[in-house]
This record gives C-alpha cells, sequence and structure tokens, in this order.
C-alpha cells in the first residue's frame, strides 16, 4: 500500500538516523517466508557496501533511496507492505535485511521489514540507476507537477484520468488510495479522457494533488484497516481519517450530501468516487 505520502514519510523518519552512518555490516534476518527479491546478492552487497557512508536519504517517486560515498545506491520499493525501520518491527519473522550503522560512536540499525514479500532491494551504480529510474523510465515526481506540466503529460493519452495517474512514466508517486483522494477534491471525473481535460481542470487537479499528498504527508500517511502501514518508529500514519471517498462506498457524499460514494473498477484497480460531485 505505501505510497508517495508513506514513503515520504518513512524518508523523513530515517534520514536523521541514518546520514552520515558507515556501514558496519548488512544481513539477512533469519526468515522462513519466502525471499524477497534482493539483487545483487548479500555477498556481493556486503563487498561494495561495507565501510562506505550514507551520504542522503531521498525518495524516487514510491521509492526510498540511500546514496552512498562510494556512488552505489540502494533503492528500496516497498510495494504492498514493506516499511523501513529503527524500532521494533511489527512482527520479526517478517525482517528482510538489515543494515548496521556506527554514528557518532554509537551503533545504529536499520531495517527492512515485508509481509507479503513483494519489496525489493536492489544496489545500483550511479549509471545503473539512471538507466532504470532515470527520467527516460519514470515521469516528474507528482509533488513537482504543475498545471502546466499536467496538460503536457496527460495529452499524451486517451485513457481514464485515473488509470493515467496511476502511469509512473506519465507522473511518478501517485497510487490508487490518493488518485481517488486527488480527483474527489478536484471535482473531476475518474472516467474522463486524460487528454480531453480543459486548462482549467488542470489547475484543479495540480492544487488538488499537492494539497492532498502534502497533507497525507504532514499527517505521516494512512494505516488502513490491516494495520500494515507504520512509520519509522512502527506507530500508525493518521490521515486515514481524513479520507473522503476511498473505501467509503455506499455512504453519503460529505460534500454534496446527495449522492453516495461509488466504487467501480479501472485497469484491475478499485476507483472510488462521488458521481454528483464528479460528474463524468
Amino acid at each position: 500500500m505505501p505510497e508517495l505520502p508513506e514513503v515520504e514519510t518513512m524518508v523523513r523518519g530515517i534520514r536523521d538516523c541514518v546520514v552520515g552512518g558507515k556501514i558496519t555490516a548488512v544481513t539477512l534476518p533469519k526468515c522462513s517466508r519466502k525471499p524477497i527479491s534482493i539483487i545483487p546478492d548479500l555477498k556481493n552487497i556486503q563487498k561494495r557496501v561495507i565501510g562506505t557512508t550514507i551520504d542522503s536519504v531521498d525518495r524516487r517517486a514510491k521509492r526510498v533511496k540511500l546514496t552512498l560515498s562510494s556512488g552505489d545506491l540502494f533503492v528500496i520499493e516497498p510495494r504492498m507492505t514493506g516499511l523501513m525501520l529503527l524500532a521494533d518491527a511489527p512482527t520479526q519473522d517478517h525482517l528482510r535485511f538489515q543494515w548496521t550503522l556506527a554514528l557518532k560512536n554509537e551503533s545504529h540499525d536499520l531495517w527492512f521489514w515485508d509481509r507479503r514479500g513483494l519489496g525489493t532491494i536492489r544496489l545500483y551504480s550511479a549509471k545503473e540507476y539512471a538507466e532504470q529510474l532515470g527520467p527516460k523510465r519514470l515521469g516528474p515526481d507528482a509533488l513537482e507537477m504543475t498545471s502546466k506540466l499536467w496538460i503536457t503529460q496527460l495529452q499524451k493519452t486517451s485513457r481514464p484520468l485515473k488509470v493515467a495517474m496511476l502511469d509512473q512514466k506519465l507522473v511518478a508517486g501517485i497510487g490508487n488510495l490518493y488518485a481517488s483522494e486527488i480527483l474527489y477534491r478536484a471535482k473531476l471525473s475518474p472516467q474522463k479522457p486524460a487528454n480531453q481535460l480543459s486548462t482549467a481542470e488542470c489547475i484543479r487537479l495540480s492544487k488538488s494533488t499537492l494539497f492532498i499528498l502534502k497533507k497525507a504527508i504532514q499527517y505521516e500517511g494512512s494505516t488502513l484497516s490491516d494495520g500494515t502501514y507504520r512509520n519509522a518508529l512502527n506507530r500508525d500514519g493518521s490521515y486515514q481519517n481524513e479520507h473522503r471517498v476511498y473505501m467509503k462506498q455506499e455512504t453519503l457524499c460529505s460534500r454534496c450530501r446527495s449522492s453516495e460514494i461509488q466504487r467501480i473498477v479501472q485497469a484491475q484497480r478499485s476507483t472510488f468516487f462521488c458521481p454528483n460531485c464528479q460528474p463524468e
């Protein structure tokens, strides 16, 4: 489930405790679950990173990026249930990867935890990173999207607007949950062809995107009923209390108070919207 706000919260949560830290060990905790994808293998990772320093912690779309003093980069993709943690994990048997760091004469641990085992860890060289996750592979970050950039990107496709918003080559970082919330606030139909949005509608979309994502980051993301998402200190986010349409099908719209929120399926993903506030 982690999307841009949750990943940004992970990055902010671990940054102060790992930047400047010297990697003294990387290990695979004992785990009886299906292994996650880790490339290259552990021995090669150890040869390349032990003794290096974590220079920065950033986000690339829905991925956590650790840049090392050697120029190599760890890229962690949480996908459905992955978490970056500094404190106790929700469960011990889903810990997948551990970094041990020396920082200010103290030892610190950073873990990647993943219940469903869909997350990935990659160690890239700078060249590999540019090839795999550069502008040719991923679109502009959602927090950097202006109304003019939305116009440019949406003109590239006639797919339904909600489907286009999930295309990471068009705009990077928006996932299913926040796409529904963004479109509801912007009063835009998720079914409207993306290349038919007017300039005024793109302005609304731009403003709504920034408002929803920044507010969700402020609330440290959304922890849903399954309790999977936790911040770096193993605490719930709270933006789920601000949701207006996501998972609220058959409840009365809180804005117009005249229509019920509906659920449809687009590109095999659930979409939630108010037919009165977001007419097609």
